[in-house]
């Protein structure tokens, strides 16, 4: 494939009605001249609501499940490169319904894999989490047992051309589900839920987002997990900048939710390395022969730990505010 560009292409993005395949596919369709864009996704009306706002002839649009085998082997024919976002991914609800959460976000991975691999796919991107790392709750285990799936499915390709890799980040600002739409309708009302004070996040833009997937469509070797340098919240300040005069109730960590957020552990930084804006974490099996699959950078420490409250960059209130304004969610 070429690594500079994904022109003349055949994508396709599972989730793709998503805020993130929305953002994705614009940036696609805008700067990357694919040949098509085929957008797979069980909901009907927002594939009609996405198709109204990119008017696009290149976008294609596939109703179908992830869970869905055939309906997958179908949609893929013929796709050079995969992006992989579709999952259930909200902790309460995963808690609540964990058979479906499998269902999707493991038994779907397991459907993407085999029907890449068959389809002779050339790149697949999964989207991951910052909690499928040391899990507290099912969503992050299902995503960390995606994960696995992911980075070893390079080891069942054989002569086969699929190359697997994984992008993992943190909260993406005013994704669905996310708190940011929350806090700005709990400020209506005079009065927003804070779970814990003492809660800090990663953040990342959906154009961050959506890029970081591109240099890793482009650049991977087969295996690696790429993460970006993003910066850290305060949750309090969050709510400080969408809500400044409402009164914060304190309600309690919610069951799986966790004070802070990791995106590398020390078990992980033994085989990670620094490439300026953003980390590569290498596989460790033996499907991953080193010669000639140097990305360059250079190794972190052996303690390395990568946590949205040891992180070295924080966005203070008025960056928060500024951030917010550039992405649709407040007026200046």
């Amino acid at each position: 494939m070429d690594s500079d560009n994904f022109a003349g292409k055949t994508m396709m993005v599972t989730g793709g009605t998503g805020s993130f395949g929305n953002r994705f596919a614009s940036i696609l369709l805008e700067k990357h001249n694919p040949k098509s864009v085929r957008i797979y996704s069980r909901g009907e009306l927002k594939q009609v609501e996405m198709g109204r706002k990119l008017t696009d002839d290149r976008l294609r649009f596939f109703i179908g499940d992830v869970r869905d085998r055939t309906r997958l082997y179908r949609a893929m024919n013929g796709v050079d490169i995969l992006v992989h976002a579709a999952a259930l991914k909200h902790v309460p609800i995963c808690e609540y319904n964990p058979i479906e959460a499998v269902k999707t976000n493991i038994d779907g991975a397991l459907n993407i894999i085999d029907a890449a691999i068959d389809n002779g796919v050339e790149r697949v991107v999964a989207l991951s989490t910052d909690k499928a790392v040391q899990p507290v709750n099912l969503y992050g285990a299902t995503k960390m047992v995606s994960e696995k799936l992911f980075i070893q499915a390079n080891s069942y390709t054989g002569t086969r051309k699929t190359k697997f890799s994984v992008v993992r980040y943190g909260n993406v600002i005013g994704s669905s589900g996310s708190v940011i739409p929350l806090f700005a309708k709990q400020k209506e009302n005079g009065e927003v839920t804070v779970t814990d004070e003492r809660m800090t996040r990663f953040w990342i833009t959906l154009t961050r987002g959506s890029e970081l997937v591109i240099n890793a469509a482009k650049n991977s070797k087969g295996g690696e997990i790429f993460i970006p340098k993003i910066p850290s919240t305060k949750i309090t300040d969050l709510v400080d900048v969408i809500a400044p005069k409402a009164k914060k109730k304190i309600i309690g960590i919610r069951p799986g939710e966790k004070l802070h957020e990791v995106l590398v552990t020390p078990e992980e930084a033994r085989h990670t390395i620094d490439m300026g804006d953003h980390y590569i974490i290498t596989p460790e099996f033996k499907f991953w022969n080193v010669n000639g699959k140097e990305h360059g950078g250079k190794k972190v420490a052996d303690d390395f730990y990568y946590s949205s409250d040891r992180n070295n960059w924080w966005l203070n209130k008025d960056e928060i505010k500024k951030l917010l304004v550039e992405e649709g969610w407040m007026q200046k």
